[in-house]
């Protein structure tokens, strides 16, 4: 992937002044880490970062241009406003790279397994991200995962089974487990589908109503009965 370079500027603006800012289609940030003294407060421009992070992952190396400068980081958290589905502040960790670090990869299931395919089996997904230690330079921006190697019902993958470079050491169990092929419960499923069509509608109580509503019309049942 593209190194993703972002064009930053210090940032004095705090406060309620901030939502002007945004207004005006700038993007509040910060910086902090082990080599930064203290935190620095930057800006962005919203939408070219919006689009640039589109596909950038927690894991994806990222270089912050600030006065000519640039800084490696790594992007810590997002707050987004998920109405206006628009970024609102980013926090960034600040990296060195000559220095590992231990971070977060996820795992992306690919494939076709043929224990689905064949033998009707279900997967159960165990881990969705491991923890990895190495350099930045070397952090993988998602772990592939194809789940091919399921052929039949009872197979798995493991931590164990993944297949990572040298340089990038796995620090969770060998044994935990990230995907596995399980037989469907059929029988189960009808039994619980033909209780269900047995049993009348349940009546369903609109939230929020007050308890004298709900006693009130438990009272009127009750004398329609007799």
């Amino acid at each position: 992937m593209e190194q993703v370079v972002l064009k930053a500027t210090k940032r004095t603006v705090i406060g309620k002044q901030v939502k002007a800012m945004r207004r005006a289609g700038q993007l509040p940030a910060v910086m902090y880490g082990r080599h930064v003294e203290n935190p620095i407060a930057i800006t962005l421009e919203a939408r070219e970062t919006g689009r640039a992070l589109a596909k950038v992952s927690s894991s994806s190396l990222v270089m912050i241009d600030l006065d000519g400068e640039q800084i490696p980081v790594l992007i810590r958290e997002k707050q987004r406003d998920f109405i206006k589905n628009k970024l609102l502040h980013i926090d960034f960790l600040v990296v060195s790279l000559t220095e590992t670090l231990t971070a977060s990869v996820g795992i992306e299931l690919v494939g076709l397994s043929l224990a689905v395919k064949d033998a009707n089996a279900i997967l159960v997904n165990g881990l969705t991200e491991i923890e990895v230690e190495c350099l930045p330079t070397d952090l993988p921006e998602k772990i592939v995962v194809d789940i091919a190697a399921l052929a039949k019902v009872g197979d798995g993958i493991y931590v164990r089974d993944l297949v990572l470079p040298e340089n990038v050491k796995v620090l969770d169990h060998p044994e935990e487990m990230i995907v596995i092929a399980t037989a469907a419960k059929v029988e189960e499923v009808v039994e619980v589908v033909a209780a269900v069509a047995a049993v009348e509608e349940p009546e369903v109580i609109e939230k929020g109503k007050k308890e004298e509503e709900v006693a009130e019309e438990g009272g009127k049942k009750s004398e329609g009965k007799k």
